[in-house]
């Protein structure tokens, strides 16, 4: 029942108090509105007022089998009806009935009438009262969303279907702490937000409403009233779980449990993993261009049509994980959803929120890990989102040197409020628990670091102790690794381009807590070599050799990203140099270098096949391409990379420890050759990569080996399987007890042209599976593709 309060007994009073409620300018409707103990006429009772606008007459029908419908007295200003029920000591449900003044906006058809009079009859459309039900959220869950460490916001603010007191409808909440008033808009009220004013719980800043008769798809706004210019506002449900296709803006409600999940078995197994030591091999998608349907004018893929396509072609491939750039709704394509709107709601572009389920599902099922790109550094300043939420600078700062991003035009999250780390924290649990998400990838990281990131040095404001560090976003980072890495399995992922310190530290070592981070001066250094003219390379080996200086410092992805493929980058493969053989050999050589190197991998889609042009957002990738030898060649290539890195431990199990990796020569600048040692946790589990940056087959080419005996050429990018032109070593090859370049015994190569060699002692377990078995089975996988 509505709270125990009685009315103010001055008629003035309540009057200019209805007067105020209309304008919206009540944040306690229930002060006003539904059952109250009052006296009237000098007799106790239950005075019951209702607020429905555009309605010519009201009739209340008290609960019970033979209750009588009683009509409600009109009282201005006008939508205001209340009766007085004499003698009743305690308020008692009932359900209202409405007669509109106007056409009824819910019926099209026009009744006919059989009455002789030739009069339509009245009609009355049937409602619950809103405010005749009790508040819904506990004071215990509003002192957690004001301290900012209620991990599952989402079960309490936003709109959730349930039922109250055994009737069936909607919750509102929404925190808009220095809102006047706060009102529902829907199709219910035809977007009339007068007729359904929220009620604000004490200061937790917290609005709610139940409102019987609505149910899952509605759709919906908040209408925000502040003392702040635009006094009224329609916002957006920050926490809402569905939303409209843009450029739309409407939220949906949606529940939060309307899938059954079939991935048991791998999130047994998630659990048990040691992602530091297991292999971590990730595809990197953008769903909206991966492969539009064309049949059906070129429209975005759907969730599910994905599930068929995508998973069996990235498990074929050999990935172990999906990388999903944003999918939380964001209004504009071209932002490849890094400026999102809806922290909680994936984008409808491509299907309902029970359809990306399904596609982690199915991942999940063919084997393959799913990680998600989070962007709690910045949203955008669209008014319908978080921006000015309830008038006032509530989830940003409201110092522009502080809350306003020059580079992106968007806000930065003010990291020092509890409401705001709070939403934070709680979605990045909600991706996780209820997506089933296995990681989460924190775009822009050094952009939360650094308070003069971007900015000249009159445009930012020191911390505390005078320096550049954001101390807050340290310390909300901190926090969130914290709580996420409480759940087995799951890991996180900073894309943070400095040399911040410790950002894959625990905290209680005082870093930042991150799993993994992207090793982007591996990535700049690398294409920037790979870039240059062979003839030339020979003068920048520390381009290669530099990041050997700091490779352990941190868990380091190599990432070859969709940040290298576009704004005029052009595509991995028009970057290399040469004729189209020399441009195929140089991604061959690209790509085995980082399958090689210390740290785990990232290739973002269409690099896979050779994708010559530029990545563009808004259309399809080439898969024509595919039609041609060089670019299946080059799929086929990374295939049999995926099934070298996956079942040889040496290459993932020492990734973040100098033990993992050794140098046999990085001093032969000159020929622009490189040759190291790769281990595992079982030092005499070792491979051999010897790498020829140039054109120029190098024969007779002395290497060190670290034992004698015989070594298998187990990988070789020369072979004309893959495009090349088959130089090599006949399979394998004998070290002898040689000593050269610091190691026991050597062997004497040929290196081929533009091309890297993998060894690997014969008499080690594990490689009796060749490349070529290990392709007719990886193929099975890809079949469905």
């Amino acid at each position: 029942m509505s709270e125990d309060r009685n009315l103010p007994s001055n008629d003035e009073s309540i009057q200019a108090q209805l007067e105020s409620l209309a304008r919206g300018e009540q944040n306690d409707p229930f002060h006003l509105l539904g059952p109250h103990p009052a006296t009237h006429a000098e007799t106790q009772g239950i005075l019951v007022r209702t607020f429905l606008p555009g309605a010519e007459r009201v009739w209340l029908i008290p609960a019970g089998a033979n209750a009588e419908a009683v009509e409600m007295k009109p009282r201005a200003p006008s939508g205001f009806f209340e009766h007085f029920f004499p003698n009743q000591k305690i308020p008692f449900p009932y359900r209202l009935q409405m007669q509109p003044s106007g056409p009824n906006p819910a019926e099209t058809a026009v009744k006919e009438t059989v009455e002789t009079t030739g009069e339509l009859p009245i009609e009355r459309i049937e409602i619950y009262d809103p405010y005749r039900f009790p508040p819904v959220l506990s004071e215990f869950d509003l002192y957690l969303i004001g301290e900012g460490t209620h991990q599952h916001l989402y079960e309490k603010l936003g709109a959730r279907p349930m039922e109250l007191e055994g009737v069936a409808g909607v919750h509102f909440a929404v925190w808009a702490p220095n809102a006047t008033g706060v009102r529902l808009l829907c199709n219910l009220n035809g977007w009339d937000g007068r007729a359904h004013p929220f009620r604000t719980r004490g200061i937790s800043g917290v609005w709610e409403l139940f409102v019987p008769g609505l149910g899952v798809g509605e759709h919906y706004k908040y209408e925000i009233h502040s003392h702040s210019e635009p006094r009224v506002q329609q916002k957006s449900d920050p926490v809402g779980f569905h939303a409209e296709l843009r450029p739309r803006t409407a939220s949906i409600v949606w529940p939060l449990n309307g899938y059954e999940w079939s991935d048991g078995e791998w999130m047994e197994r998630r659990a048990k993993q040691n992602v530091l030591e297991d292999p971590l091999s990730v595809y990197e998608v953008h769903l909206g261009s991966w492969k539009r349907n064309q049949d059906e004018d070129d429209r975005f893929p759907a969730y599910r049509e994905m599930a068929r396509e995508l998973a069996p072609y990235v498990a074929g491939l050999g990935f172990t994980h999906i990388e999903l750039m944003p999918l939380t709704e964001h209004p504009f394509d071209d932002s490849w959803g890094y400026q999102t709107v809806g922290y909680f709601a994936p984008t409808s572009r491509f299907g309902t929120p029970e359809d990306l389920k399904y596609l982690i599902d199915t991942c999940h099922q063919a084997g393959l890990g799913v990680i998600l790109d989070w962007v709690p550094g910045h949203f955008p300043n669209d008014w319908h989102g978080l921006m000015q939420f309830d008038g006032t600078h509530l989830y940003e700062h409201s110092d522009p040197r502080k809350g306003q991003h020059p580079e992106w035009g968007t806000l930065i999250f003010n990291y020092g409020r509890n409401e705001v780390r709070g939403f934070l924290l709680s979605n990045a649990l909600y991706w996780l628990e209820q997506f089933h998400v296995d990681g989460l990838r924190v775009d822009g990281v050094a952009s939360m670091l650094y308070l003069d990131y971007a900015r000249a040095q009159d445009e930012w404001v020191p911390n505390i102790h005078g320096g550049r560090e954001n101390l807050e976003a340290v310390s909300f980072l901190q926090q969130l690794n914290t709580l996420v890495h409480r759940i087995p399995g799951v890991f996180t992922v900073a894309e943070e381009s400095t040399a911040w310190p410790g950002v894959t530290r625990p905290v209680h070592l005082g870093g930042l807590g991150f799993t993994l981070k992207w090793n982007l001066g591996w990535m700049h250094d690398t294409l920037q070599y790979m870039g240059t003219d062979p003839l030339f390379r020979k003068y920048h080996p520390n381009l290669l050799t530099f990041v050997l200086l700091y490779a352990f410092t941190e868990n380091f992805i190599l990432p070859l990203s969709h940040d290298e493929v576009v704004h005029g980058k052009g595509s991995l493969q028009h970057k290399m140099p040469g004729n189209e053989w020399e441009r195929f050999a140089g991604l061959r050589l690209l790509y085995g270098y980082m399958y090689a190197q210390p740290g785990k991998k990232l290739l973002f889609m269409g690099s896979e096949f050779g994708q010559s042009a530029e990545w563009d957002c808004n259309r399809s990738l080439d898969w024509w391409l595919l039609e041609f030898k060089p670019h299946r060649s080059l799929q086929s290539y990374v295939r049999d990379l995926n099934r070298l890195y996956r079942e040889n431990p040496a290459l993932h199990e020492v990734d973040s420890q100098p033990e993992g990796f050794e140098w046999i020569d990085f001093q032969d600048w000159e020929q622009s050759v490189l040759c190291f040692i790769r281990r595992g946790k079982d030092p005499d589990d070792h491979l051999v990569f010897a790498f020829n940056f140039t054109p120029v087959p190098r024969q007779m080419y002395r290497v060190g080996f670290p034992e004698a005996g015989t070594y298998r050429e187990i990988l070789n990018s020369d072979s004309q399987h893959y495009g090349g032109r088959d130089f090599g070593n006949f399979g394998s090859v004998h070290s002898i007890p040689v000593p050269w370049h610091a190691q026991p015994c050597s062997v004497v190569l040929t290196l081929p042209p533009m091309a890297m060699l993998v060894f690997k002692k014969a008499d080690r377990g594990g490689d009796a599976e060749t490349a070529e078995g290990a392709r007719n089975r990886l193929d099975g996988l890809a079949a469905g593709c």
